[in-house]
């Protein structure tokens, strides 16, 4: 079975850091565009950074110079550093396998085949 499985998360202060990590199981992540989603209180999912095999990366506008998305395929994890936190920032931070980092982000999961549960991230003073 394909699994991703995220940790990092927890409660961090407005302006803090906090990378998050995403391991692969089942599936060699080297071939696969992964990307990372959230999805806040009473909103709708977003998502927030997408990168392909090739390492080329992309950015939802709200993020952008603030967050990175990486990968390690030695390791098959994917990492999102967030840096700057802002209290819109509160979300549940997921990621997923084998999406399509050329959609418009809320599409970007449409061709996923495994996706994660995803740690909290509360942002506040």
């Amino acid at each position: 079975q394909l699994h991703v499985v995220e940790s990092g998360g927890g409660l961090v202060q407005p302006g803090g850091s906090m990378r998050l990590s995403c391991v692969g199981s089942g599936f060699t992540l080297d071939y696969y565009a992964m990307a990372w989603f959230r999805q806040a209180p009473g909103k709708e999912r977003e998502g927030v950074s997408c990168i392909n095999s090739r390492e080329g990366t992309h950015y939802v506008d709200s993020v952008k110079g603030r967050f990175t998305i990486s990968r390690d395929n030695a390791k098959n994890t994917v990492y999102l550093q967030m840096n700057s936190l802002k209290v819109a920032d509160t979300a549940v931070y997921y990621c997923a396998a084998h999406v399509d980092c050329l959609a418009t982000p809320d599409y970007w999961i449409t061709p996923a085949i495994a996706w994660g549960q995803g740690p909290q991230v509360p942002v506040s003073s």
